[in-house]
Parts: C-alpha cells; structure tokens; sequence
C-alpha cells in the first residue's frame, strides 16, 4: 500500500503510475517505494476533501469529530512499536526516539479530539435591540505540507487540530520520509472517518507540494519546511489571497548564565543539539554562556560531546543518520568551512564500530569561540552541529541570542528569579524555555515564530484558531 495515494476513502494508483524509492538512511538501500503523485492526484484529493466538507464530513457534530480524533489516537497507542520501527528505518532516526514520536502523535489526536467540541463563540454587547454573536468556523479545506524529520508528529499536529474545527484536508508528506503518514491514514481510515476528510497524496515537492499549495480549491495551508520554500508556499497562497501558516527552522539559542547549575544545563544542551540529528526546528544550536564560566562550562560540554555516539536507528544510540546524501553533505560543508576558518573544534563524537556502509551520517561537532559573523553563528545547519559563543553580561546575551534573522525559540538558564522575566520578555522569538528546553512533544504549547522562522501558531488550542475563521452575526430583534 506504500506505493499508493489515499483519496476519497479508498487508495489507489497515482495518475503518472509512478513510484520512488524508499531509502533508509542507516545503510542508504531502497527499502519501499511510494506512489509519485502529481496535479491530477492533487485535483482528485481537493475535489474528494471538498465533497466531505460539503457533505458527510461537514455534517458531524463537534463532539462525533472529536471522539473519531480520539480513536485515532487509542490506534495509534495500539500500534505503537509497529509505527516506531517504520519511522525509524524510514527516517533513520533511533528507535527511542521514533517510540518517543509516536506518544507524542497519539497525544495529538487526543488533545484535538478532546477539544473538538470546545471552541465557543462570545456574545457582545452592542445597541439596544441587537445580539451580536461570534462564532468559529471551519476554513473549508486545508493543505497541509510536512517535513521529512518527524513524520509521524507532524501528521498529528497538522491534521488533528484541522479536522477538529471541521475541515477536511489533503496531506503531502515530505518525499524522503512518509511511510507512517500513510500507516497512520490507514488507521484514519479503519475508525470510520468519512471519504474525503483525510487525503494523503506522497510525491516531490515541486509537484504535488506544488500544485497543493498553488490550487484554487484550496482554503488554507499549513507548512512545515525552510525559508526558502516556505516563500514560494506564501506567494502561491498570495495569488488566490488565502491565508497560510508557516513554520521555517531556526537558529535558536541557549543562553547559560553564571549561576546556572551546571549538572542540570548540560545534558539537556547536549540532547536539544544531537536529538533527531539536529534534524530538528527548534534545536538549540547556539549556546551563549557567560565569559567567566565559558572555560569550564565549555570543558565538561566537550568531554560529554566526545562520548555521544552514532549508529545505525536498530543500534539505538545517541544519533542515528542524517535524512539523506544531500543533507548529509550540506551538513558536512558548514563542518569542512568552519574548519577552513579556524574556529575551533572543541569536542567530535565518534562513529560506533559497525555502522553499517553507505549510510548518511554526521558525528555530532562543538565548536567553540564561534564568530558572530560566521554562517554558523547565524544560520540553520539542521544537524547536530552546535556554537559555543561567550557573551559578557545580560544585555550582550540578549543582543547576541537576537542577533539572527530566525526567532523560533530560546531558552534561559539561570537562578536568578528577575533575570529570568527580563530576559524571557526580552527574546525575540515564538518560545521560550527556562531552565529547560523542549516539552516532550509540547502538543498543548503554542509554537511557531518571527521573521525569518515564519508566522502562525501551531500545537495548543492556538492552532484551531489557525484553521479555523471568526463570524460575526448581527441581529436585529428590535
């Protein structure tokens, strides 16, 4: 079934009769195909979510929505290891983290699924004689584009909170990675969801990505992917005036003040970097850390860095491989310029002994004293690649984690109660940790960024909002 699209209920042969390969990273050998998609696949999936939106699909009650959601997620518990080794050959990533992915996708659906039924309206008050009513209301039918790291995640977090407020929705999972977004369309299918609410149609991006985010049916669309790209999605939906929601990466810092302690600060700094293979938006790839403990906090950064480990996702290590030879080598060039500049390499993680050949993969690096001019001080590697930059005091910290054109996230490290609050107001970013970094999936927590990381909110009930358009009803009863 892997090289079929999932349209109006049923699957089927993509209209090129065309397929992909399928390469797992740790040993780079096809594995799967999976269906080429292109425009016509793209025309039928619209047309079918159009059909649900109108019909069966649009006709369900909030709370029938939301109990659907919620068999997903109880499905997707239940097929939890299954889906877990999938997206860890698939994507190459450790099986602790693929079992970790697919908590967090099934708490998406249970989150959404519950929520389905509490997205109320308010009534103002306005002239005598009047009730004015405003309601939320789905936005039709959504396209929604997701990235290749976490395939599974993204499934639940981009189409459970559409689906909630009433949309149907047409999926393009990212080419190099989408096996479990067409298991878990599988499992949509098997919980009764009517024929067009949920389409999935795999394929390149400059074709079926293309023609979703350029198509005239097309209500609203959510992306997940890089700057570069995401321009091209925001000028498509530009062109029939539509809205969008665009998550692009970042370049996010972690800022470590003196009196951090360091037995809490340095494994999470370390895991925010090597976690998915720095494959991931919101990794902390910068950290700032104050001149007069930037030696020794340095130092014991290093000596864990020297002992992380990378392997193949059955090894299930520290770091599996990157995604793909193209990453894996754009990877390898931000390591090989650094190098030719001199920046100093303070710490490399090692390769385990039989690593399979002709896999994609990128020992995790540390550089240290790293020039804010440089591209990795200020652009996204998205491996596991991680700066070390000094700072002298707060308003230098706060200058420096501000300085990129990303705001995605931040966090904070330190014990001082009124520091924390200044700097937390001060980042100029979507998120912020403190004393800490990342949630465990952070399904309840709004995400998104500024500038050049993108706009919109997903996750947390933030993201219904997203999908969904505010009506204001005015009556006049005299």
């Amino acid at each position: 079934m892997t090289d079929q699209i999932y349209v109006d209920g049923a699957w089927r042969r993509p209209a090129s009769g065309e397929t992909l390969p399928v390469v797992c990273p740790s040993d780079g050998k096809e594995f799967a195909r999976i269906a080429r998609g292109g425009a016509k696949d793209i025309d039928a999936a619209v047309a079918a979510a159009r059909r649900a939106y109108e019909g069966p699909w649009g006709k369900l009650t909030a709370l029938e929505r939301g109990r659907l959601l919620m068999k997903v997620g109880v499905k997707i518990a239940e097929h939890a290891e299954e889906l877990a080794q999938l997206e860890a050959r698939d994507t190459g990533k450790p099986l602790k983290q693929a079992r970790a992915d697919m908590v967090a996708a099934a708490r998406y659906f249970e989150f959404y699924g519950a929520a389905a039924d509490k997205v109320h309206g308010e009534v103002i008050p306005f002239l005598a004689g009047y009730t004015v009513l405003v309601k939320h209301e789905a936005r039709g039918v959504t396209g929604n584009i997701i990235p290749w790291n976490y395939p599974a995640q993204m499934f639940g977090r981009t189409l459970a909170p559409s689906l909630a407020v009433g949309n149907a929705a047409v999926l393009k999972p990212a080419e190099e990675a989408c096996l479990t977004s067409l298991r878990i369309a599988q499992l949509c299918h098997e919980v009764g969801f009517p024929p067009g609410t949920i389409n999935v149609v795999t394929g390149l991006g400059e074709e079926a990505g293309a023609a979703l985010a350029g198509h005239p049916g097309v209500d609203f669309v959510a992306f997940t992917g890089s700057p570069q790209v995401g321009t091209l999605i925001q000028k498509a939906c530009a062109d029939h005036h539509r809205a969008c929601v665009l998550e692009l990466g970042g370049k996010s810092p972690q800022i470590v003040f003196e009196d951090a302690k360091f037995e809490s600060v340095l494994p999470v700094v370390v895991n925010a970097i090597v976690q998915n293979g720095g494959q991931t938006c919101s990794a902390g790839s910068r950290v700032l850390i104050q001149r007069s403990i930037y030696e020794r906090f340095t130092a014991q950064l290093a000596e864990r860095f020297a002992r992380l480990r990378v392997g193949s996702h059955e090894m299930d290590l520290d770091c599996g491989p990157l995604i793909s030879a193209v990453q894996r080598d754009r990877v390898a060039r931000f390591v090989r310029d650094a190098r030719a500049a001199r920046i100093p390499v303070l710490a490399e993680a090692q390769l385990a002994p039989g690593v399979p050949a002709g896999g994609y993969y990128a020992a995790p690096v540390l550089f240290g004293n790293v020039p804010l001019d440089h591209e990795l001080a200020c652009e996204e590697v998205f491996g596991p690649v991680l700066s070390a930059i000094p700072f002298e005091d707060e308003a230098d910290a706060i200058r420096i984690a501000n300085g990129t054109p990303y705001g995605l996230a931040a966090g904070i490290w330190t014990t001082d109660g009124t520091r924390q609050m200044r700097v937390a107001h001060a980042m100029r970013c979507g998120q912020v940790f403190v004393n800490g970094y990342g949630a465990g999936g952070g399904i309840e927590l709004p995400f998104g960024g500024i500038k050049k990381s993108g706009h919109g909110r997903e996750k947390g009930l933030e993201a219904m909002r997203e999908f969904s358009v505010v009506k204001t009803i005015v009556i006049n009863h005299g």
